[in-house]
């Protein structure tokens, strides 16, 4: 475990600090007294292990007294008064110029109401975020999500070329709930009409509800064989939540079905677990290797072509991305809201100079990208 989770803070150092295409610097590196403080909230291990790790290494490349590291509680949907204090918190010191959310949980736009009653200078920034669009969008200066609705489309898509004949979606009411979520689990319907599949809707235990994450994995485990013996082996799973990843992917595994992309694309993201992989310490940071690892682990189970995600690690990226505006900010490079700054950090901290990004209608700072995909 302790190797696996090396790797994580290893390999978001280097998407940090390589360049898009061997043409741009990475933005500036640590270990300098910046004059100001960054506050960073994220989850825990338990329910967000990319975006908690790309904070330790936050803090590792600028420092504990540059980067104020909290996070949220595991059971956000019902302490969401902890949510509000641990922002809060952060606005009390006067050096702290920005505030990172990720993800951006339900009382992350309490929270910032709250601070602006005092602050007008700190710049927030927001990450995947679980309240209305309109709701987030009119609080923080910037939020990053990927792109949800093109979601839809790309990973019924994925999932038809990679053979399914019926796509298999779990959720839960809580995320139903959410506008984005809820609409791109539409447009996944309509697509898989339009491609011939069979949509499946299986309600799915919340884990942040009375069974926790345990509750909830447990059913992953046994849901997933009941759905290939009422559908088929050619089934893709798709489930929008990180904590259940894990689980689903060694249900898919073991029954032969189909695993398209997981609900935070990227090949760190619950594959290395789930797949029981060693990362030795000189390979550490090679996105490269890691995909290598997950096609010959797949190769070797005897699933080759059944399992795919994306290139990058999506919410790695956009922490890195929002930290880095955040330091811009702070030195007093660029305003609150730049679309073109920020766009140029995520091609940078992805390395992929074309990273299509999208506005949110009617909420031009609410800003949605995609990546290329791989099929293991």
């Amino acid at each position: 475990m302790k190797k696996k989770f090396l790797a994580f803070l290893l390999v978001t150092l280097l998407v940090i600090s390589t360049t898009g295409c061997g043409k741009k610097e990475a933005p500036a590196t640590g270990g300098e007294n910046l004059g100001f403080k960054i506050g960073l909230v994220t989850g825990t291990v338990s329910q967000g292990e990319e975006e908690f790790r790309a904070a330790e290494n936050a803090v590792k490349k600028y420092g504990k007294d540059v980067i104020k590291h909290v996070t949220y509680p595991d059971k956000f949907t019902q302490e969401q008064e902890t949510t509000i204090a641990q922002i809060t918190g952060l606005a009390a010191d006067p050096e702290v110029k920005a505030i990172i959310i990720l993800q951006a949980v339900p009382g992350s736009a309490a929270a910032i109401d709250k601070i602006k009653e005092d602050r007008d200078d700190i710049v927030f920034i927001a990450g995947v975020p679980h309240e209305d669009p309109e709701t987030i969008a009119s609080r923080a200066d910037i939020i990053l999500e990927t792109d949800n609705l093109k979601r839809g489309e790309t990973i019924v898509e994925l999932a038809k070329e990679m053979g399914a004949k019926t796509f298999v979606h779990y959720s839960f009411p809580r995320h139903m709930s959410y506008e984005l979520l809820a609409q791109r689990r539409d447009v996944m319907k309509g697509k898989c009409k339009e491609l011939g599949l069979e949509f499946v809707e299986v309600d799915a235990p919340d884990p942040t509800g009375d069974a926790g994450i345990s509750g909830a994995q447990q059913f992953m485990i046994e849901d997933v064989p009941r759905q290939v013996d009422k559908y088929g082996k050619d089934t893709a799973f798709f489930n929008t939540n990180c904590s259940m990843q894990e689980p689903l992917i060694k249900a898919v595994l073991t029954t032969g079905a189909i695993y398209p992309e997981q609900c935070c694309p990227s090949p760190y993201h619950a594959y290395p677990g789930a797949l029981g992989l060693e990362i030795p310490e000189d390979k550490a940071g090679d996105v490269d290797y890691m995909l290598e690892q997950i096609a010959a682990k797949i190769k070797e189970e005897g699933a080759s072509g059944r399992f795919a995600t994306w290139k990058v690690p999506a919410n790695m990226v956009m922490v890195d991305a929002a930290v880095e505006y955040a330091v811009a900010y702070g030195k007093g490079e660029v305003g609150k809201f730049d679309k073109d700054k920020m766009v140029e950090i995520l091609k940078i901290v992805s390395k992929d100079d074309n990273v299509p990004v999208s506005e949110l209608e009617n909420a031009p700072n609410f800003l949605m990208f995609v990546t290329s995909s791989q099929i293991f």
